[in-house]
């Protein structure tokens, strides 16, 4: 193994940190919302590959953040609009993410982050984390215009790390991701950060199994 490679949302960065924003700004509402919100960007990130009409994550989050609201009924103002995508900027690391990070690095493979999210939004996230160092490369789908779990994206990794499929691991608390990555023919590690959640039925199941970024370490 040389190489492992992270999805960033869900996996290093807790999308449901923003339900107390979510909360604060329509009172009752923040859990349906944030609950709402990433459903509906997860299902458009979907369509749009089925469609052939990519839009960026940015933009696709925003997107999803106005149905969301309008299901809703909630009203949603250009500065409450703008105040909850900002938030997406901010972002926080759960608390495996930096020691686990460190630990592999020791062990001297390269790390790196393949996801649906933006370059400008990745690189907000990762900075605020104190993660920058630790990471050789930040890899976003728009380099391909097409969202996970398609395999253009899985493949990026090999051009982007200079390793094969073989030689490189991806890791994803997001089960639907851990089948697009093996089905592309990478090896995988599924964080199941709950205990209760059963795995996806698709055929490409985790090479291995972890609840923390942490025990990684000892697989490898």
């Amino acid at each position: 193994m040389k190489a492992l490679v992270f999805d960033a949302y869900g996996t290093l960065f807790d999308v449901f940190s923003v339900t107390a924003l979510c909360d604060r700004l329509f009172p009752g509402f923040g859990n349906e919302l944030a609950q709402r919100w990433r459903a509906k960007q997860l299902q458009y990130t979907l369509l749009r590959s089925l469609m052939g009409r990519y839009r960026d994550f940015w933009g696709l989050t925003e997107d999803a953040l106005v149905h969301s609201a309008k299901s809703l009924q909630l009203d949603l103002t250009a500065s409450s609009r703008a105040e909850l995508m900002e938030s997406y900027l901010h972002l926080v690391a759960f608390p495996d993410v930096k020691l686990g990070l460190e630990q592999l690095r020791a062990l001297g493979l390269r790390l790196a982050i393949l996801s649906n999210g933006t370059n400008r939004m990745l690189s907000a996230v990762v900075e605020r984390a104190g993660i920058r160092d630790l990471l050789d490369a930040i890899i976003s789908v728009d380099y391909v215009k097409i969202f996970k779990p398609s395999p253009h994206v899985y493949r990026l990794t090999m051009v982007h790390l200079n390793a094969d499929g073989s030689e490189t691991g991806f890791v994803s608390a997001n089960n639907w991701d851990i089948h697009g990555a093996r089905s592309a023919g990478l090896k995988t590690f599924w964080i199941q950060r709950s205990a209760g959640e059963a795995p996806e039925e698709l055929g490409y199941p985790a090479t291995y199994v972890v609840s923390a970024i942490t025990e990684l370490v000892g697989w490898l």
